[in-house]
Parts: structure tokens; C-alpha cells; sequence
């Protein structure tokens, strides 16, 4: 996928991104994010929505994380969201793209609101070999987007695909995130076009199961 040459360069994250989440207490890491990490989300969300849209095949809209209920304790990470649904993000297929304090991730989320997790559970399981075909090697997988923990691709076999499945499936708490992470000293990440370009591949490689879960027939 090929960016707009004409936009003017994307900045990047560096390791002063990352070092927001070292600040102690709510007040002093919501400012760190909201002055240094969100307008980057923003200038890099709104260029990936407006270049996956036409992948998914309908207008989508971009989500910058408020952390809006948290009173006391920090956040450990931050993100932005992209789905098709203008109020919010969280009960619908979306994509993310965001920073902990040692790595950003670029996921393909379908999180435990997801209302027809069950279905879209379900449907994957049915098509399980196409699901797993679809799925790079070099990619990862978490069932939580609260922890830093992933699984490797390459580690999972159709067992162990149709286990992680079956507990997204039955387990109400159980999320399904695919997709990559980079280090925080991973040199893409301070060229900001080069992070964009790296996080629309990740995403078209990830449509046709953002599609599939959508519970489109494309």
C-alpha cells in the first residue's frame, strides 16, 4: 500500500513517547499523553482511516483512548481505534494501533464487548484452515488487551488455533487480538511514514478477517 506523497512527513514515536508511561500518578501521565502521544495519534489515525476505508469497503472513523474512567490509577498504555461505527469503538471490530511502555502495537481487536463474539467466534472456527492461511507467521495474538503478553504465530498449530477459538468462543472475557508489536527502539518507529506504511500493510494483510468479522460476504 502505497502513502499520499503529497501529505507533509508523519512524525514518529521516540523513546520520550515511551518514558510517558514512567510518570507517576493519573494527573501527570494523562498530561504526558494527551500533550506528546495524542497528537501523533491523530496525525497517523487520520491517515489510516482514510486508506483502509476503501479495503473495508465503507466509511470508518478514528477513536483516540480518553482513559475517561480511570480516577486514580495511570494508564499503562494508550491507543487509538479505527471501526465503523462513529460513536465508539469498543463493541465492533476494529483495528489499533498504540504504545506500552516498551513496545507499540498494531492489532486487528475484537474485544470482550463485542456483542456476537460468540458468532464471530463461531464462524472462524468454521473456516478455520482459511483463518489460519490468512495469518502471517511473523504475526502474534493476545486474548487481552490489558496485558503485554502474546503468542507467536508460528507457535500455534490448528490445535492451537482451534483452542484459542473455542475460548474466545465460551469464555465472556476472552478477547481476540492479531497482529504485530515493535520494540521501542525498533529505528521504524521514529520515521513516521515508515510506521504508517508498516501499520496499512499490517491492516490490508488483516481486512479479509476484519471483513469476516464484520460478517461480511467479501
Amino acid at each position: 500500500m502505497t502513502t499520499n506523497l503529497t501529505s507533509p512527513a508523519l512524525a514518529g514515536f521516540q523513546q520520550a513517547d515511551f518514558d510517558v508511561f514512567q510518570l507517576q500518578g493519573l494527573e501527570e501521565r494523562m498530561a504526558g499523553i494527551e500533550a506528546q502521544i495524542r497528537p501523533k495519534f491523530r496525525a497517523i489515525g487520520e491517515r489510516l482511516t482514510a486508506e483502509l476505508a476503501p479495503l473495508a469497503g465503507k466509511e470508518l472513523h478514528l477513536h483516540i483512548a480518553k482513559h475517561a474512567r480511570r480516577t486514580v490509577n495511570p494508564p499503562k498504555d494508550t491507543w487509538l481505534a479505527i471501526c465503523d461505527n462513529k460513536r465508539g469503538y469498543k463493541a465492533h471490530p476494529h483495528f489499533q494501533l498504540g504504545l506500552f511502555d516498551d513496545h507499540l502495537f498494531i492489532w486487528l481487536a475484537l474485544i470482550y464487548e463485542v456483542p456476537n463474539k460468540k458468532s464471530i467466534a463461531s464462524g472462524m472456527l468454521e473456516r478455520l484452515d482459511e483463518v489460519i492461511a490468512l495469518v502471517p507467521q511473523d504475526y502474534v495474538l493476545s486474548m487481552d488487551h490489558m496485558k503485554k503478553d502474546s503468542t507467536p504465530i508460528r507457535e500455534l498449530d490448528e490445535d492451537g488455533w482451534r483452542a484459542i477459538l473455542t475460548r474466545f468462543r465460551d469464555v465472556q472475557k476472552a478477547e481476540l487480538l492479531i497482529g504485530r508489536h515493535v520494540a521501542a527502539d525498533d529505528p521504524l518507529l521514529g520515521n513516521g511514514d515508515a510506521l504508517l506504511a508498516y501499520a496499512a500493510s499490517t491492516y490490508e494483510s488483516l481486512m479479509p478477517l476484519y471483513r469476516m468479522a464484520c460478517g461480511s460476504s467479501q
